[in-house]
């Protein structure tokens, strides 16, 4: 990497453009704000989410109504779900640290369509002005679960179609991102930096970006059909007037378990990235992984019916289902043994990124495998429904996709903020965190495998102390949120500045300042090395970037 002609220059966060104070930033094409603009809406919507939460578990703390009657727990959590899902989980990896992060690891100045980019990011706030709007109108909350099932859906009195463009408004905002990066990946590449030299984080958003474009429009449709369902009663899913329910699901899983991908692909990349630069080793495997990402991309398009298997497919279907089911697992699989293999006979630093990574291949690796109790037809009609379907999915996306949001925040905080935080708090926090996400959502396997069923705003006498225990631990977890987070805003302000390789790292980010200038670098990055090259850090990596 060459750095010829060094000058100092201005911080993305000081640079005037033509626009200032807050139009600065939300009429901004710089992909840096953007990609904070995206970081702070989520971390807002993020804590609403949880604070619905934590209603629904103080509800779940003794039998019978406690602070809340039935409709209103189903709106809640329908709430939830929707916020979490649509507004967080998805867009959150690629579209804050995405944004922010890919064309400097590539050496670019920005991404291939800065307005587009911008245009993604005011979807996104509608769709979620949408949802929030919905709450205030006439028949209340929605309350169909995130899932939208019909008929249900079609007939219920409360607000429905206004959170259906919602989630049809944000569609647009993940295809336009998906696009962005893809072209930019193939375009705006530095000098020297093959598709084999691209950090592994870039290649996780270049299969989740294929994702996004493939697998959107389908929930898209679907969304629309829904509305014209309700409005104009057409038949398209009404059993009662001729329509089909169980296509409903087919069109709706088609989308959502290729989003489930969306949600783990970046996640697994920054896994990528923070475990060689802690271990300060090459990372075991570069190409399997890289091409694994590719591989969970495609074969995660053909899972979707095990979604179904208590709706009434043939045997043959299901079969086939569960066999694909156990097959994208491998893909999955592979990246965890290559992820323990690099920290072999490494020379690991321990750090608040590290240990949230640590955390993570734990709790991923439960749901991965309780996931594969629910792609076995046997098993499956079993905890059907039950809150070991709720378990599983907060293992994955929580305990996988959220962890990993709070490694990147972590990872990334010095290079996009230019301060570093209390490491010491920081790990407290993921201490914290993670008892308290074992004791809810661990407790909820035992629930579900027991038969308690999900969506319930009551249970029997006998699944009392479960649920005591699984709110208890919702309070440790969200302590743990509220230390991990006050530390951040603290360092805003308080915080030692970053130097601007504070991990000793090899990925391009951090061959730039802390923040990085607007324009990324104030030299021409030259790519000679791959980026866990660190046999040949003292040669790539520059005296002034040390």
């Amino acid at each position: 990497m060459s750095n010829s002609n060094s000058i100092p220059i201005k911080s993305f966060y000081e640079y005037e453009g033509k626009h200032k104070g807050i139009l600065g930033w939300i009429l901004s094409t710089d992909h840096k704000r953007i990609g904070l603009l995206y970081l702070w809406s989520m971390v807002g919507f993020f804590l609403v989410g949880v604070f619905l939460g934590f209603l629904m578990r103080l509800e779940m703390l003794s039998m019978g109504p406690t602070i809340m009657g039935p409709q209103t727990y189903n709106a809640i959590f329908t709430l939830h779900g929707i916020i979490m899902i649509f507004l967080f989980i998805v867009p959150g990896i690629p579209a804050a640290f995405g944004n922010f992060l890919l064309p400097i690891m590539i050496g670019a100045e920005d991404v291939q369509f800065p307005r587009l980019n911008l245009l993604s990011w005011w979807l996104y706030v509608t769709g979620g002005l949408f949802a929030i709007v919905s709450l205030f109108l006439s028949g209340g909350p929605i309350d169909t679960g995130w899932t939208f099932y019909v008929p249900y859906s079609i007939r219920t009195s409360t607000q429905v179609i206004l959170p259906l463009l919602a989630a049809f408004i944000l569609g647009f905002s993940s295809i336009l991102t998906g696009i962005n990066f893809i072209t930019t990946v193939h375009r705006m590449r530095a000098k020297g930096m093959t598709f084999f030299k691209l950090p592994l984080f870039v290649w996780a958003l270049y299969a989740t970006g294929w994702i996004q474009i493939i697998g959107t429009p389908v929930i898209g449709i679907t969304i629309l059909l829904v509305i014209i369902e309700r409005v104009f009663s057409v038949g398209l899913f009404d059993p009662a007037l001729g329509g089909d329910p169980i296509l409903f699901q087919h069109l709706f899983w088609i989308y959502s378990h290729p989003a489930v991908y969306i949600m783990i692909l970046p996640a697994m990349g920054v896994v990528s990235e923070i475990i060689p630069t802690f271990a300060r080793k090459h990372i075991f495997g570069y190409k399997a992984i890289a091409f694994s990402s590719l591989a969970i991309a495609f074969i995660g398009t053909l899972v979707w019916g095990h979604h179904m298997f208590t709706s009434g497919m043939s045997d043959t279907a299901r079969w086939v289902y569960s066999f694909l089911t156990y097959i994208v697992a491998l893909p999955s699989a592979v990246k965890v043994f290559n992820w323990v293999a690099t920290m072999y006979k490494g020379s690991i630093r321990m750090s608040a990124p590290f240990a949230f990574v640590m955390a993570f291949i734990v709790l991923f690796s439960i749901g991965g495998l309780t996931g594969l109790i629910l792609g076995s037809v046997a098993t499956n009609v079993h905890v059907h429904d039950t809150y070991f379907v709720v378990a599983h999915f907060h293992f994955v996306m929580f305990g996988g996709t959220g962890f990993i949001f709070f490694a990147a925040m972590h990872y990334w905080f010095p290079k996009m903020f230019g301060k570093m935080y209390n490491e010491k708090i920081a790990m407290t926090a993921v201490g914290i965190l993670t008892v308290g996400f074992l004791m809810l959502y661990f407790t909820m396997f035992i629930l579900g495998y027991e038969g308690m069923p999900r969506r319930y705003y009551d249970y029997l006498p006998q699944f009392q102390f479960l649920h005591i225990f699984a709110t208890v631990g919702s309070w440790v977890l969200i302590s743990g949120l509220l230390l991990m987070f006050g530390n951040l805003l603290y360092s805003l302000k308080k915080g030692a500045p970053a130097k601007a390789n504070p991990w000793n790292g090899m990925t391009l980010e951090w061959m730039t300042s802390s923040p990085p200038p607007f324009e990324n670098f104030n030299y021409h990055p030259e790519i000679k090395y791959g980026p866990y090259e660190y046999e040949h850090y003292d040669e790539a990596v520059k005296d002034e970037y040390k």
